[in-house]
């Protein structure tokens, strides 16, 4: 007899929550699959962050079910939480404390021993690219290592899901490729990771699905690869520079589509041959040619106008 298959790790139907009159989520579904890596991705405002907090049972919604790992939320959230890592947006660790002491005390929210705890915190330091620095103050770390940090908190219960709030924000670049390898760590380990993030890339890099919301709704959903083939054309063609004006009235009937922002110019197409050899021959043209990538399709479905 075939055995069950396991249950979702995050369940939500029909989620709303409203401030005011604004409604943030407006009837979200979710399933994320234990050991998947689910990535939330949408413009500021949303409701990315607020979809966080009710599947945690921080908010409470105004319709729809939720079920965080196996659990109802938020009946019983705190039970649930008990298994769950989380990187909040803003920095959350104690001043006051050194680095271990920050995971000591964080530890001691979730019922474990101190000796359990300081057992841990040599390998926490070491995922995070911290270790030797457990007795240095909060004070004296960089923004990037405070971020490292925090990642390594949200590790301190083991926890079956890690859901992060744009985990690499304010990291540098070899930061932000440190923490990539760490968190494919933890995927090949079977947990599940929840994140939102503004990094395409990130997303590309990290994520079996994405969703891309934007209204509080979710507007899109599959395997990054899978929505840029859905969605846009596989030839980006990007132009700027003088004589951009003169060039686009040719570039149209080269290009099945053309973008215009500011002063660049998007052109997608199956084959761009024919303008890539056109605008190169106009040496007052700065130009890139490349494959099309997520951040493409986000565009298209958001729309390119700045949000606040």
């Amino acid at each position: 007899m075939r055995a069950a298959p396991p249950a979702p790790a995050v369940s939500a139907r029909g989620l709303r929550k409203r401030f005011g009159a604004a409604e943030a989520v407006r009837g979200v579904d979710l399933e994320i699959a234990p050991g998947e890596c689910y990535g939330l991705l949408g413009p500021n405002g949303a409701g990315k962050t607020t979809t966080l907090r009710l599947v945690l049972g921080l908010a409470e919604p105004d319709g729809g079910e939720i079920r965080l790992l196996g659990l109802p939320v938020p009946a019983r959230a705190r039970e649930a939480r008990a298994a769950v890592g989380v990187v909040p947006q803003a920095d959350s660790l104690d001043p006051d404390f050194t680095v271990a002491e920050n995971l000591l005390v964080y530890g001691r929210y979730f019922g474990l021993r101190d000796a359990a705890i300081r057992a841990r915190v040599p390998a926490l330091l070491e995922f995070a690219g911290l270790a030797g620095r457990a007795d240095q103050p909060i004070r004296a770390l960089s923004g990037g290592m405070k971020r490292r940090l925090a990642l390594a908190r949200a590790l301190v219960n083991d926890p079956r899901l890690l859901v992060m709030d744009e985990p690499t924000t304010g990291l540098d670049p070899q930061a932000r490729h440190l923490v990539w390898e760490r968190l494919r760590r933890l995927a090949l380990e079977g947990r599940t990771l929840l994140l939102t993030t503004h990094f395409m890339e990130e997303a590309e890099r990290l994520c079996s699905r994405v969703a891309i919301m934007d209204g509080g709704r979710i507007i899109a959903e599959g395997a990054p690869r899978e929505l840029i083939a859905r969605h846009i054309e596989p030839q980006v063609l990007e132009v700027h520079g003088p004589g951009l004006e003169r060039w686009l009235a040719r570039a149209r009937g080269l290009v099945p589509r053309v973008e215009r922002a500011g002063e660049t110019a998007f052109c997608y197409g199956t084959d761009v041959a024919a303008a890539l050899a056109d605008v190169a021959a106009e040496p007052d043209l700065l130009y890139l040619h490349r494959p099309a990538n997520l951040e493409d399709v986000f565009l298209k479905l958001t729309g390119r106008d700045l949000r606040d």
